[in-house]
């Protein structure tokens, strides 16, 4: 397929991606095996001129494997929520957290501008979040004292949110979505926060019925105060995330792209602007592997943006799932 059909991949980071996947399908045991299954042999890696014709890994490799480019003692082990969980082994943490900031920071400014007020129960529950990491590094480079996690102390949380906003404080209230919830339900008198940024990640974790986006965004905003709703959209086996800044249409940071894969034919991709699976290339994944067949459902645009619209049928219920569309 041409490029014609994905205007947004810029040379300079096609360059980059062909080099780290001959790289990684000569590294990496499970990729490199995975692709001799496919039929990719030496031959044809290093004949590879295009980034779409790259085959990407399905990501439940890492729920059952150890997909590591290369051979390390890794510093940290990212672990997913669900039944079996996903493995990310990571060489060196600093190097996740400083691409985490440079992320948040190519949309939104400088991360220490900002208070971070955290509402993560699920996650602070068990060990080995990336989430948890990052909202941990955010809260200790923070300008503002009045940065934490707020697990019990929703009182707290909500004196807190209101005392910052009435002295102009930049704020964000990053929390898992069934919490985001919960507290705009104990909210009895709407909030008006004009400095505050509300930004859902990680989905209901089964605790609560997946809601329409637009209805939940709506209950959102409208106990807040607000007038649009951020996401965050990452997972244990990427190193970067992406960022919605309303409406549920993620835009990615440099070292990130999202190709369209056709759901009928997975080894294939898709058109922008149809309904597919969502392929992830994340140069920073350079320890385990860049090229990612994940098994959430959306649409890629011809900017390069992409929704995610649920689960692919079949694949277990990711804790890290957007909100899906309505199946009824």
């Amino acid at each position: 397929m041409s490029h014609r059909h994905y205007p947004f991949i810029e040379k300079g980071f096609e360059n980059l991606a062909i080099k780290l996947f001959k790289h990684q399908a000569r590294e990496n045991k499970i990729y490199k095996t995975w692709l001799e299954s496919l039929g990719w042999g030496d031959e044809k890696i290093n004949a590879i001129d295009t980034l779409t014709s790259i085959p990407f890994l399905p990501i439940t490799a890492f729920k059952s494997q150890k997909v590591v480019t290369g051979s390390f003692t890794p510093d940290t082990v990212y672990t997913s929520s669900g039944a079996i969980n996903s493995q990310h082994f990571v060489s060196n943490k600093n190097i996740y957290l400083r691409n985490a900031q440079m992320c948040f920071e190519s949309f939104y400014g400088p991360v220490k501008n900002y208070a971070w007020l955290c509402l993560l129960p699920g996650y602070l529950d068990r060990s080995g979040s990336s989430l948890i990491d990052m909202a941990e590094y955010f809260i200790s480079i923070s300008n503002h004292n009045e940065s934490g996690f707020f697990v019990k102390g929703i009182d707290e949380l909500k004196y807190r949110l209101e005392n910052l906003d009435l002295n102009r404080v930049p704020t964000i209230l990053l929390g898992v979505t069934f919490a985001l919830l919960d507290l705009a339900e104990s909210i009895k008198n709407p909030m008006n926060l004009n400095h505050t940024i509300i930004m859902e990640t990680g989905g209901m974790k089964g605790r609560r019925e997946e809601p329409i986006r637009e209805e939940l965004h709506h209950k959102l905003n409208s106990s807040f105060g607000t007038k649009k709703i951020h996401s965050e959209y990452g997972m244990t086996e990427l190193l970067s995330q992406a960022y919605s800044f309303k409406e549920g249409l993620f835009s990615t940071p440099s070292q990130m792209l999202v190709l369209p894969r056709s759901i009928e034919t997975p080894l294939s991709l898709s058109n922008v602007g149809e309904i597919c699976g969502l392929n992830i290339i994340d140069l920073a994944n350079s320890d385990s592997c860049a090229f990612l067949a994940t098994d959430d459902m959306g649409r890629v645009h011809e900017n390069g943006n992409f929704e995610v619209l649920g689960r692919i049928d079949g694949s277990d219920q990711r804790g890290c799932s957007l909100l899906s569309i309505n199946s009824n």
